[in-house]
């Protein structure tokens, strides 16, 4: 663990030359191999080296786009050097290292300690914060395996933010197809909006279809409602939060889908039904999806009242 613990602080220095020189690709890992040198001689492990910065640097556009979305109020330019580069080292730790080999709360936990050791005197809170948003969104993988958790503000007390959103589906060449939202944490999800966010006074229903056309350009009737969830979100400068979810099923005309620049999207598209129940979702949406699948797949129901004309009984379905 120490030689790691040296090996992220060399990547690190490594990522600070890197963002301030300006320096490509093979001039990072020039870079990385004269640190060694100079630094960790014999106690570095290099290909463990070679892995996070090649890793940091080919995401940092991903990476970035977390933390802006994580510290909304502070942009990439005003993070001081060392913070942003800790920051970016640890999220790839976090989000797309091997959770086998560096479990969640060690990826943070390092990179809390990088930014003490490394940064000015509040670092080490700022990446703690912003890390630990993020890690509230991956729903704390891992929490129970290390320590006892801090002290959590009440349930009762926390601010509710409602939204609103939908499985979308549409009807096209004889197949049914599903309009989905991927995020920038690897997951397909569904696309929703806040209540009351733009126009006061509107319904639940009322913004859930007008969050979707503009953040997906489609142009939604509500069939169903299928159903709510609820769960903690944490940001750094507003603190936890309850957000509550109400989805429903809403058809669509299959038109083109067009994604609205967000920092927490980076894709959307159709699907086909059979293709989109095997995507990776987050594991509360996977029951809405499945409610929604059945609905679509069930006939509609017959008129319960048949025409005086009816002769024949109607067959059950």
């Amino acid at each position: 663990m120490a030689n790691r613990h040296l090996s992220r602080s060399v990547v690190l220095q490594t990522l600070f030359e890197w963002d301030s020189r300006n320096l490509g690709a093979e001039g990072a890992h020039a870079a990385l191999l004269r640190n060694v040198r100079e630094f960790a001689s014999g106690a570095a492990d290099l290909p463990f080296m070679e892995g996070l910065l090649r890793g940091a640097i080919e995401r940092r556009e991903d990476l970035d786009l977390i933390i802006e979305k994580a510290a909304p109020e502070w942009p990439i330019a005003r993070i001081a050097p060392v913070d942003r580069n800790v920051l970016r080292l640890g999220l790839f730790e976090l989000l797309f290292a091997d959770r086998g080999a560096v479990p969640a709360k060690v990826a943070i936990n390092e990179a809390i300690e990088l930014a003490k050791s490394y940064g000015g005197e509040n670092s080490g809170r700022f990446v703690n914060g912003v890390l630990g948003a993020v890690y509230k969104e991956l729903g704390e993988p891992g929490k129970d395996e290390i320590g006892r958790k801090r002290k959590e503000v009440p349930y009762a007390e926390m601010p509710v933010e409602r939204l609103g959103g939908a499985v979308v589906y549409s009807r096209h060449r004889g197949e049914v197809y599903l309009a989905l939202v991927h995020d920038i944490f690897g997951h397909w999800t569904l696309s929703k909006g806040r209540v009351g966010d733009k126009i006061k006074g509107e319904t639940l229903e009322e913004a859930t279809v007008r969050e979707i056309q503009e953040e997906m350009r489609l142009n939604i009737v509500l069939e169903h409602k299928l159903g709510e969830n609820e769960y903690v979100a944490s940001d750094p400068k507003t603190g936890k939060k309850r957000k509550h979810v109400t989805y429903f099923l809403a058809q669509s005309p299959h038109t083109p889908v067009v994604l609205k620049q967000s920092g927490g999207l980076d894709d959307a598209k159709w699907f086909k039904l059979d293709d989109a129940v095997e995507l990776n979702f987050y594991e509360d949406i996977v029951p809405l999806i499945g409610k929604a699948v059945e609905l679509i797949r069930t006939p509609p129901k017959a008129d319960a009242s048949p025409k005086k004309s009816d002769k024949k009984p109607k067959s059950k379905k």
